[in-house]
């Protein structure tokens, strides 16, 4: 299943305009900024699907019956692009158990790469919920290795990937990947390009340098 939440009009889409423009986007501040707000966005939106239960509120004046959500999912994210996202999220899920999966290209010397994973630090995750997130789903290699290694702690019960620019290919990658689980994608935006080097056509450049700096490779 596929949510593309900047198809309709919101805020939301003036934070990805931001994201995008190549003028503000040297703010680091402010991409960060936008980044985390649109985390929360997400974080709301994913909030309405998930499992509620009625409980009793005592006031200052007397009792109150209200439908509070029934556990807290799990937030994981990819070092380092995917951490003022992950904030946002965890801002309204702000009782959540966390993962962080630090992941790298490894590239031969025709310029092609495979995706290598580091490490992966994670609570279980089995019969729970998982929302994933990382800005940019290009190839989709990132998120099938990183999703790889997290279930080893698990199965959860559901699975949510939250990228804020996704390309046809790597959604095509993710469904083939995980055409057996319960997934839902949840993205700002699809975008049709993706370059030879797998960068996402317009996209927004790459996120990670953009919040946090260029890395020397």
């Amino acid at each position: 299943m596929i949510k593309e939440i900047g198809k309709g009009n919101s805020v939301f889409n003036n934070f990805l305009a931001e994201l995008r423009d190549v003028s503000i986007q040297k703010d680091r501040l402010r991409f960060r900024r936008n980044l985390e707000r649109m985390g929360e966005i997400f974080a709301y939106e994913i909030s309405k699907v998930l499992t509620y239960k009625n409980t009793d509120i005592e006031t200052p004046l007397g009792e109150t019956h209200m439908s509070v959500m029934a556990e807290q999912p799990v937030l994981a994210t990819i070092l380092r692009a995917g951490l003022p996202l992950h904030q946002g999220m965890l801002n309204y899920f702000d009782n959540a158990e966390n993962a962080f999966i630090s992941a790298y290209r490894k590239y031969d010397a025709d310029e092609d790469f495979v995706i290598k994973l580091n490490y992966v630090s994670s609570p279980g995750i089995q019969d729970k919920v998982l929302i994933l997130s990382d800005p940019m789903l290009a190839t989709g290699g990132s998120i099938v290795a990183s999703l790889k290694g997290i279930f080893e702690k698990g199965t959860p019960k559901h699975t949510h990937i939250v990228c804020v620019l996704a390309s046809e290919e790597g959604i095509k990658t993710i469904r083939k990947s995980f055409s057996s689980k319960k997934t839902t994608i949840w993205v700002g935006a699809i975008d049709d390009e993706l370059t030879a080097k797998a960068y996402i056509v317009p996209g927004l450049g790459d996120a990670g340098d953009l919040a946090y700096g260029i890395k020397e490779d």
